[in-house]
């Protein structure tokens, strides 16, 4: 990728003679945007960006604004030389002859036919298409000459406006929610610093009130979701009479302004029902798991206090965090070298349709030489796409899919190491006979110059697993796209149940792998050995697991929808005006559901990088206590590692004193 790549043939666009339009250094240098001589005849926007639209392609400096032909400017040459000036500069380079009949101009793509208003987008000229009065116009006319004798309406480009107008709508909204960003970025950054600090306070606050603060939690998730119902049913009842509010999402279809769809009854309806479900879902879960829920909150205490005594490991993640830029950085470097890895093809491109060598490749230092001009006039060599037949050329799709296990395997590595490290930091915690004098000194550092001296292939062999499973999704998810419209039946339920099957893969070695990396902490042996003690001691833990494990997720989830929800909430308040004290800081947005989202998504992300943390302190302790009632019975000679409070919450037998 690095010696065969390109980037510029993803920055730049290339015309018709394989040059890089905006290149320093060469004749396009202040030419940085592409004009297309007839975008008739391309059928699509996509055929368009991928330069393989069947038409002379030339670097232009502007795109044209203003309608013109070219026997209209060739016929007013002598008494308006201007008008020839300004529309030559869209045609071939060095072509200055107006009295050049135009049926000859046309069939050697000397000049287009016609220039239409464009704008400029993805460094490409488009038609400058809009709509008055529910009609398409194109600078506000209806109508314009091609060039070739004949006055055409603009609906003849219906074909590529209505995909184009898709495109540059969503260029529209990109561009409203790029200022949105721009004004209220400081805001969201301040959002974000707030939920990290609930995190923190939280996170300090278990270790002393776990219980109560975990009620809160519940009961906190309980009340949000409650005043979300009651917003919903407030707005669905205040757009009651309301001209046009009765109207269905499907009777409006889609719209690039989402203010409309909160416009509509129906909208608010779904979102009370929705969240009245999950509210049901929730206090159902609470009385039957009740019991349950005690257990954790006490086996959570427990994890507080680890993380008291070890406070540096809440901000490992940031460690976590920046391992895995660093690799889908690389990753993505390396994919975009080998998507322009390609060798510039060329194919012959005739304005007759009967011509045998239409779209054959050619070579465009050797075609002048050649017999196909005789055969077919006007035709011309020209750029066509990037590519190749080397034995390179036909692998990089293979290259690809290397390319993305390497990723995937790094990620996974990342993520292995950062498990291993917390869980030896925890460990060291636990086995401590007195705590916390016998904790040893800088136990997270420790526990990570471990993990990479003596863990290393273990921790690979742990992350390659997942990443082959996670490739093999991959594959199949490509094979259902490639696949889509083709599929029979059995087909279609063949890929089905492969891919849940490997979903359910996926999980359960993801379960299998995080308990053997604690085990690799703990006793340091390889991962094949760690994994089936993992495993085994979890069978026989297994009514535990279920009980412990899953209860503590869920609360440590409730935890992380508080924090972004609470945030969420303080945020929608400041957005839309309703803090009386900030309304005048508020910033005018163009839809002040930009900020919201990212400020409750960047909260929600925030705090699961610091509960991680924690899961992680549950799931060590929680083995090591199931290893310490497997190893020792609490007599004289073989003494609990366990504290007092985690024996009375779990254990059968009583703790006997510890020898001094």
């Amino acid at each position: 990728a690095w010696v065969h790549g390109d980037p510029r043939k993803v920055i730049y666009p290339t015309d018709s003679y394989g040059q890089f339009c905006g290149q320093g250094d060469t004749p396009n240098e202040n030419k940085t945007i592409l004009f297309y001589f007839n975008i008739l005849k391309c059928a699509s926007p996509v055929v368009i960006i991928n330069l393989q639209c069947p038409t002379t392609q030339l670097c232009v400096s502007k795109c044209p604004d203003r309608f013109a032909t070219y026997s209209d400017v060739q016929a007013s040459y002598r008494y308006r030389p201007d008008q020839w000036n300004y529309f030559r500069q869209f045609c071939r380079p060095g072509f200055n002859n107006p009295r050049k009949s135009a049926p000859q101009v046309l069939r050697d793509e000397d000049c287009p036919s016609m220039i239409v208003p464009s704008r400029p987008f993805l460094k490409r000229c488009f038609p400058d298409f809009s709509t008055k009065n529910g009609v398409l116009t194109v600078a506000n006319q209806t109508t314009f000459k091609d060039g070739r004798g004949k006055t055409r309406n603009v609906t003849d480009l219906r074909e590529a406006a209505n995909g184009i107008n898709i495109v540059l709508d969503a260029r529209s909204v990109g561009m409203k929610i790029f200022e949105d960003y721009a004004i209220s970025w400081y805001w969201i950054l301040i959002g974000l610093f707030i939920a990290m600090l609930l995190s923190l306070l939280f996170l300090v606050l278990l270790r002393f009130t776990a219980g109560v603060l975990f009620w809160i939690f519940i009961f906190g998730v309980i009340g949000i979701i409650g005043y979300g119902i009651w917003h919903c049913y407030w707005e669905y009842d205040h757009l009651k009479g309301i001209p046009g509010s009765d109207l269905t999402v499907y009777d409006i279809g889609f719209q690039t302004d989402f203010k409309v769809y909160l416009q509509l009854r129906q909208t608010w309806l779904a979102f009370m029902i929705i969240l009245c479900g999950v509210e049901v879902i929730i206090i159902l879960m609470l009385i039957f798991l009740r019991n349950r829920i005690r257990i954790a909150i006490a086996l959570l205490e427990e994890g507080s206090r680890a993380i008291g005594y070890i406070m540096s490991t809440l901000f490992y993640p940031i460690v976590t965090f920046l391992l895995i830029a660093i690799c889908i950085s690389y990753w993505a470097v390396t994919a975009v070298f080998l998507a322009t890895s390609g060798e510039p093809i060329y194919k012959i491109m005739a304005n007759q349709t009967l011509c045998k060598y239409a779209n054959l490749t050619c070579d465009p230092e050797t075609f002048n030489t050649t017999n196909v001009t005789k055969l077919c006039p006007g035709a011309q060599c020209t750029f066509a796409f990037y590519g190749g037949e080397s034995l390179y050329h036909k692998y990089i799709f293979i290259f690809q899919l290397a390319n993305a296990f390497v990723f995937l395997w790094l990620v996974n590595f990342a993520i292995a190491l950062g498990q291993c490290t917390l869980a030896g930091a925890f460990a060291s915690y636990y086995w401590a006979y007195q705590k916390p004098a016998d904790i040893p000194l800088w136990p997270l550092f420790s526990s990570f110059g471990r993990a990479i001296r003596y863990h290393t292939g273990s921790l690979a062999f742990g992350a390659l697993i997942i990443a082959i499973v996670q490739l093999i999704r991959i594959i199949l998810e490509y094979l259902d796209h490639k696949l889509k419209g083709t599929q029979n039946s059995f087909t279609r339920f063949l890929l089905g149940c492969l891919k849940c099957c490997f979903w359910l893969l996926e999980k359960f070695l993801k379960f299998i792998n995080r308990n053997a990396y604690i085990m690799i902490a703990i006793y340091g042996k390889n991962f094949c050995t760690s994994a089936k003690d993992a495993f085994y001691l979890l069978m026989r833990n297994v009514v535990r697991v279920a009980v412990l494990d899953k209860v503590t997720d869920f609360l440590l989830f409730l935890g992380k929808i508080l924090v972004a929800g609470g945030v969420g909430v303080l945020a929608f308040f400041f957005f839309t005006h309703r803090i009386p004290v900030f309304a005048q800081e508020v910033p005018t947005l163009n839809y002040y559901w930009v900020p919201l989202l990212t400020v409750i998504i960047g909260s929600y992300l925030v705090a699961h990088g610091f509960f991680s943390v924690y899961a992680m302190c549950v799931d060590t302790l929680f083995l090591c206590f199931c290893e310490d009632l497997e190893r020792n019975d609490g007599s004289t000679a073989k003494p609990y590692f366990m504290s007092a409070s985690l024996h009375r919450i779990l254990g059968k037998k009583k703790l006997s004193p510890k020898k001094s």
